[in-house]
């Protein structure tokens, strides 16, 4: 078993079309979007901005006068009143968590497909009723995990579900960043009710669902505990290190923070040999996968991807196939409901088991 790193990066998803590129409506201009939607829908193949949707229209003019192709800037209210629909055809929704709702419903109203940012809100009540509404009007939701169109993770997938380690007995995974250096107390990250919580949902989604992606299994139960020190952080969680429990006894410790040093790294460990991931998790930091097995040994550093042009070109692709990409809404239930148990338990002490 041998990874080719000319193909290492390939896209196993893609299929040529001559269907005319997908036209989104980016729906919230934060430094995410304009630093990193924008300019991954620029040099993708299969997709195009054409409208932009922001709490006033002087703000999404302003994003407007540096691009080329935006057809209208909306204000949230004319958005959800169904201006401009003949000029999008999908919408990439990233606003804050508790905001989600409320602009993918308008979006199902119209009858355009959704790319939503994880994860899905900030609570499972109000993610069940969006997933709901897209499903009622009959429109693709796809939630924005980028972990699954990533070449790393993919081949990670492919060489764990193909037994290169043997079975899977236990998984290590962690992620850290210093959130307080890009931002301050007003962000919307330490208001609960906008976030859904600080650091569990906000990083601890990146191992609890690429272990998820990479197994093809979801969790059963799970037991977390939560830290706070910095002031800033008061009444939500700073610091977290929790447990998944997943099928046949395999289990995944993760650490997340948003005060350390930016670092990420997912491990399994097998009963034939290990796999592991660093850098996985950001997406402009260098990917290196370690992989050693009785029949392949290597590290592999592939040639960087720019992993929010390959999410939406992905999603798009799907959209000109006329396919439903993946994940979707009830796989992002998933991972709402695992969050939920998990700050339950480190409210509780108690490990949580999931229905």
């Amino acid at each position: 078993m041998e990874l080719d790193l000319e193909t290492f990066s390939d896209r196993d998803w893609e299929e040529p079309t001559d269907a005319d590129p997908v036209r989104f409506a980016m729906v919230g201009l934060g430094w995410w979007t304009r630093e990193q939607a924008i300019p991954a829908v620029e040099d993708a193949d299969h997709c195009t901005t054409t409208v932009l949707v922001s709490s006033t229209t002087e703000k999404a003019d302003d994003v407007a006068a540096g691009l080329d192709g935006v057809e209208a800037t909306l204000t949230y209210e004319e958005y959800a009143d169904g201006a401009a629909t003949e000029q999008y055809d999908a919408v990439y929704v990233c606003t804050p968590n508790g905001r989600h709702r409320d602009h993918v419903e308008p979006a199902a109203d119209h009858g355009k497909a959704v790319l939503c940012e994880k994860p899905l809100e900030a609570t499972v009540e109000d993610a069940r009723a969006l997933v709901d509404a897209c499903q009622a009007a009959g429109v693709p939701l796809m939630v924005a995990y980028r972990l699954q169109t990533e070449p790393t993770a993919r081949r990670a997938r492919e060489l764990i579900q193909g037994g290169a380690i043997g079975d899977v007995v236990s998984i290590l995974g962690h992620m850290s960043d210093t959130m307080l250096a890009f931002a301050d107390e007003t962000t919307w990250r330490l208001d609960p009710e906008l976030s859904g919580g600080t650091t569990v949902n906000d990083i601890g989604i990146y191992p609890l669902n690429t272990t998820r992606f990479v197994l093809g299994e979801d969790p059963q139960a799970v037991y977390a505990r939560t830290e706070s020190e910095q002031p800033e952080y008061e009444g939500t969680d700073e610091h977290a290190a929790f447990q998944l429990e997943f099928p046949g006894g395999r289990l995944a410790s993760c650490t997340v923070t948003h005060s350390a040093k930016l670092a990420s790294t997912l491990r399994f460990v097998g009963t034939e040999g290990e796999l592991n991931i660093d850098g996985l998790f950001f997406p402009n930091t260098r990917k290196v996968l370690r992989v050693s097995g009785p029949d392949i040994e290597g590290e592999y550093r592939p040639e960087p991807v720019d992993q929010m042009r390959e999410e939406f070109d992905y999603f798009a692709n799907r959209l000109q196939r006329g396919l439903d990409p993946e994940p979707d809404g009830e796989h992002g239930l998933v991972d709402m409901r695992a969050i939920r148990a998990l700050y339950e338990s480190a409210e509780t002490g108690r490990r949580v088991e999931l229905g």
